[in-house]
């Protein structure tokens, strides 16, 4: 039987999952194992078959013993990563640990153990897109440094990092530019990887972030942007299956962006006071 391993067990994951999960089983690891039961009792009861269990992004012999488990129910084909946490929720080492330092470390050790013929997505984000050019040393850096190494970088230190929001800036620049240096690895094992970089997405996440202190700062911008409106799960989850599927054989190292056009506005949208 076929795999798929779920991290993060979440609305944006979730839909993933039941968009190209069919037919095989699905590892659903989340750091709050009760949050990956829900999600597997109700896909469970829509026809799919999954199995919930406890996984820390930010620990690599956490990521290796959710491996383990799903290599006892056959080939890995899929690997779907949207765990993380938010600027909101947590702070600046949390951050680098869990969406920087966790994110490198899964694509790695996933890349290994990939089925021929497989497809992985890692769930980023627009903020990425938001951080200024770092240049291109620090790039490669981020890319391609051993993820053991990752957090000991000059650019990752507290000092020059002013905020959560800039930590998670860094976070999603690196995830990016990680799935470029992983798509090469991958590619030897005739697999691919790909990463989404979505913008406003209505999820719980989301909603903390409504309601947390820039949550002002993310209503104007949904509100600004051409689409008018945040994104869905489903929306989401639509990138995902093109990138997943056949149809996207020809797609890997790269990213998506999926933010209703609200990247576009912050740049070169004209200003509305």
């Amino acid at each position: 039987m076929d795999v798929m391993i779920l991290t993060g067990a979440g609305q944006i994951g979730m839909a993933i999952a039941r968009r190209m999960g069919y037919g095989m089983k699905i590892i659903i690891g989340d750091k709050h194992v009760e949050n990956a039961a829900q999600v597997a009792d109700t896909m469970n009861k829509a026809g799919f078959d999954t199995v919930a269990t406890e996984m820390d992004l930010a620990s690599r012999s956490s990521i290796l013993a959710l491996i383990e488990k799903a290599k006892m129910y056959g080939d890995i084909k899929y690997l779907v990563n949207a765990a993380g946490v938010s600027p909101s929720q947590a702070s600046v080492e949390t951050i680098l640990n869990v969406d920087l330092y966790g994110t490198a470390v899964l694509l790695e050790e996933a890349g290994k153990v990939i089925k021929p013929g497989g497809a992985g997505v890692t769930v980023s984000s627009q903020s990425g897109h938001r951080l200024s050019a770092l240049g291109e040393d620090i790039d490669r850096q981020l890319a391609c440094t051993p993820t053991e190494e990752l957090l000991g970088l000059d650019v990752l230190q507290t000092q020059n990092i002013r905020n959560t929001l800039h930590a998670y800036q860094l976070a999603k620049r690196c995830n990016v530019k990680r799935v470029m240096a992983e798509a090469v690895k991958w590619g030897k094992r005739g697999a691919r990887i790909n990463s989404i970089s979505p913008g406003i997405i209505v999820t719980p996440l989301a909603l903390d972030e409504f309601n947390g202190p820039r949550g002002d700062f993310y209503k104007d911008m949904f509100a600004r942007c051409p689409a008018g409106r945040p994104g869905t799960a489903d929306e989401v989850a639509n990138v995902a299956e093109l990138l997943m599927s056949e149809k996207g054989a020809f797609i890997t190292g790269a990213d998506f962006l999926v933010d209703g056009g609200a990247t576009a506005t912050y740049f070169y949208g004209r200003q509305e006071h």
